[in-house]
């Protein structure tokens, strides 16, 4: 019984610690999705940017309200009345409860029209901004999830370099025991050793950073992260020409559609504070009722303030108002919303700029990157068969222990810069999409076809 209670504990308490992500780069995505607090703002921001348009609407629409009040009224009257020479003097005390209802209607607000208008922009400016934020966890997941592939890699490589060496250093010593080798050959394969066994250790803690990065996105540690196939489908960029690229992303990127919006909103916003100066004219109306209600004994003249009052208002028309002067404050907003204006001009064409350059930047990453890609698996294999010659030369006499250090090292140097050219060469196609403003968790897929 007592096991039995232990084995439930023990299961309970495993649920506390953080959980496995699955090995694969679409469910880290999904994962990203539900628990970066990156996108979690960014999806607030987008609920939030929403609702401008009903504000901006309600600004056209009537207002209708409510008031009402009770008060207490405690009068002391003195008339002097001049024929007969007569002082009159009293007390009026009484309640006055009333309630009424008004309407206002704006029948010519030009800047409630403007107000509208900037509302439909704020709202294509969310978004953008979201769509936007949608593509760069896109790009945050594959960086995350390729990071610690290539944190994993270098660990491995490490590992396996240290073991080849040692048996080069061991077979080093014996040769020096038996003197068919000097103590160089020795102290080379030891030194090479320790700077291995550094860089090891500096590979485990690159992987533990990326690990927590990777933690960050997905609130969970990787575990059994599938790798990228020997063999990568390198696709050429579809169009093969940057320029239409290019073209293609000065129309469609959504941090430069953004970017549009808040231009066109700054324009809008000038015009509005331009206005500050513009008749309004409403339409208002009221019904209310009113009644006195007396309160002790309190007299006054013939006695008329005993008696309960019952009033009903109500009007019906139209209200001018011509803003004049409000201390400079008009003039001063117009004057920020045109420097606001030209700061929202200058970074649109930041923004075009450096969508251009993303844009080539990917795309050569793209290509460049085939060919890398193509170079070090070449590279690769001539590493692999320079390694055997070296390691049968100093069988024979020919190379010395030095040079077959030097091969197993250009060997792993190899193979860590193939795998790494492999997650660049992913990492920039989803970048070209995004930089076109097209990518979508489809391309996702198509990258994630290329794990094992």
């Amino acid at each position: 019984m007592n096991k039995t209670k232990s084995l439930l504990i023990a299961f309970a308490l495993s649920g506390l610690s953080l959980p496995a992500v699955a090995a694969d780069l679409l469910d880290t995505y999904h994962a990203a999705q539900s628990e970066d607090s990156v996108f979690a703002a960014a999806r607030g921001a987008q609920r939030a940017g929403q609702e401008k348009l009903t504000q901006g609407r309600a600004t056209l629409l009537p207002s209708v309200n409510i008031t009402a009040n009770s008060t207490y009224n405690n009068n002391e009257v003195q008339y002097n009345q001049a024929v007969p020479a007569t002082v009159l003097q009293g007390t009026s005390r009484f309640i006055n409860n009333g309630a009424a209802i008004t309407l206002v209607q704006p029948l010519y607000r030009q800047n409630n029209w403007l107000i509208y208008s900037q509302s439909e922009l704020q709202v294509i400016q969310s978004e953008a901004q979201f769509k936007s934020a949608e593509q760069d966890l896109i790009i945050r997941s594959a960086q995350a999830y390729f990071d610690v592939l290539a944190a994993q890699d270098a660990v491995n490589l490490a590992d396996a370099q240290k073991t080849a060496i040692s048996e080069q250093l061991a077979q080093a010593k014996r040769n020096f025991e038996v003197g068919s080798a000097t103590i160089t050959d020795t102290l080379e394969a030891q030194a090479r050793f320790d700077l291995t066994n550094s860089q090891a250790i500096a590979a485990q803690s690159n992987l533990e950073i990326k690990e927590r990065s990777y933690q960050q996105l997905t609130n969970a540690l990787p575990k059994n992260l599938k790798p990228v196939g020997v063999t990568l489908k390198l696709d050429t960029p579809q169009p093969a020409d940057v320029e239409k690229w290019v073209e293609q992303a000065q129309l469609g990127n959504l941090q430069l559609a953004a970017a549009q919006a808040a231009k066109e909103l700054a324009d809008k916003e000038v015009t509005r504070n331009r206005g500050g100066h513009y008749p309004t004219l409403d339409l208002v109306g009221s019904y209310g009722k009113n009644k006195i209600s007396p309160v002790g004994d309190g007299s006054f003249g013939n006695g008329n303030n005993a008696l309960d009052t019952d009033q009903t208002t109500s009007y019906l028309g139209v209200q001018l108002n011509i803003p004049l002067f409000q201390g400079g404050s008009t003039n001063s907003k117009w004057r920020e919303a045109e420097a606001n204006r030209d700061r929202a001009k200058a970074e649109l064409e930041s923004a075009r700029r450096n969508v251009d350059l993303q844009t080539r930047q990917a795309y050569s990453g793209v290509v460049n990157g085939m060919s890398q890609v193509l170079a070090l698996e070449q590279a690769l294999k001539s590493s692999e068969k320079l390694l055997e010659a070296s390691k049968l030369g100093q069988e024979v006499g020919v190379r010395t222990n030095l040079d077959v250090l030097n091969a197993q090292q250009q060997l792993y140097s190899t193979r860590k810069d193939l795998y790494l050219a492999k997650y660049n060469y992913l990492i920039s196609r989803l970048k070209l999409k995004a930089a076109a403003g097209s990518l979508s968790e489809d391309e996702l897929v198509v990258v994630n076809q290329a794990l094992q």
